[in-house]
């Protein structure tokens, strides 16, 4: 066999394992939530051609052994509270499993995973700031809510107008019928401008408590959110260290908005960004029709229920 059909072979196996895990979260959110398989690629920054490429496959036996080894890697990473890294893994593995495992092909599983150490991580540059409070995944991709007002998805995006200028949408959606419950734009990415939007969404409530999920945004876990939370009787859930996907109907919905209106225009000032998002999230909760709602707009939906 030729040398670049065996380097051509060899590469494209590599890439699917290296995208291996995101391959399995886009499958699992198309079935349980009917999101667009083109939306979930863009997030996870891929072609729908290699997703479907790796849909239509046939697993071959390193395919298999790799999904056998994450498992067991799972399992011990949570048991020994994150503290292995590849090393230490790999000697763990390498009793687990009759085949002799690599060093390399076991941190290269990892990093598939979204396994890491909490010792020694490699310093950024970056300034980190440390979380004043953490909550677990309890929403752990249960993207479905039986009533409004159960469950709450919220995140912050970013926009670009004028000369490089930066604005930071919020948002709450509702997991019921995917509705935006609230939204703020602002000129910095702060405390004050979550805490607006969580303001904005609580005082619609009429003795509900939803669950809010998040990820692990410095506003969302500092103690002045949790005080909020606390004080309206809501739980709060966030995703998994480096776990987008955990998120993934707030995900879905930034990336309508910027398909949808935010790629297909320039803005020039601050105020054109607010207006175009003000007209596309009316549009969305009222004109938008969804095929997950049986055909109706997100507030139709929600109108049925009341």
């Amino acid at each position: 066999m030729p040398k670049k059909v065996r380097g051509d072979r060899k590469e494209e196996k590599i890439s699917q394992i290296r995208f291996e895990d995101k391959y399995i979260a886009i499958q699992e959110l198309h079935e349980k939530e009917s999101l667009s398989i083109r939306l979930l690629c863009k997030i996870a920054g891929m072609a729908r051609s290699a997703y479907y490429k790796w849909l239509n496959r046939t697993p071959s036996s390193r395919e298999i052994l790799n999904k056998e080894i994450i498992k067991e890697m799972k399992i011990l990473h949570e048991k020994v509270d994150s503290t292995f890294g590849y090393r230490q893994m790999t000697f763990h593995m390498n009793r687990n499993f009759e085949e002799k495992l690599n060093h390399k092909r076991i941190y290269r599983l990892m990093k598939v995973a979204g396994l890491r150490s909490v010792i020694r991580i490699k310093k950024k540059h970056s300034k980190r700031t440390t979380p004043q409070h953490v909550a677990e995944n309890i929403l752990n991709r249960e993207f479905t809510a039986e009533k409004p007002n159960e469950k709450w998805v919220t995140d912050v995006t970013e926009f670009k107008y004028g000369q490089s200028k930066k604005a930071y949408l919020s948002a709450i959606r509702d997991l019921y019928d995917g509705s935006i419950v609230s939204y703020v734009l602002g000129h910095s990415n702060n405390n004050q401008l979550v805490f607006k939007t969580l303001d904005q969404a609580t005082v619609l409530l009429d003795g509900e408590h939803p669950l809010i999920h998040s990820d692990r945004g410095f506003q969302y876990t500092s103690k002045g959110f949790k005080r909020k939370i606390d004080a309206v009787k809501m739980t709060q859930s966030m995703s998994r260290v480096g776990r987008c996907i955990d998120n993934g109907p707030m995900e879905s919905f930034w990336g309508t908005l910027k398909c949808e209106k935010y790629y297909l225009h320039q803005y020039k000032t601050f105020e054109e960004l607010s207006l175009a998002i003000d007209e596309y999230i009316h549009f969305y909760n009222y004109d938008r029709y969804q095929k997950r709602l049986n055909g109706f707009s997100p507030m139709e939906y929600r109108a049925k229920a009341a």
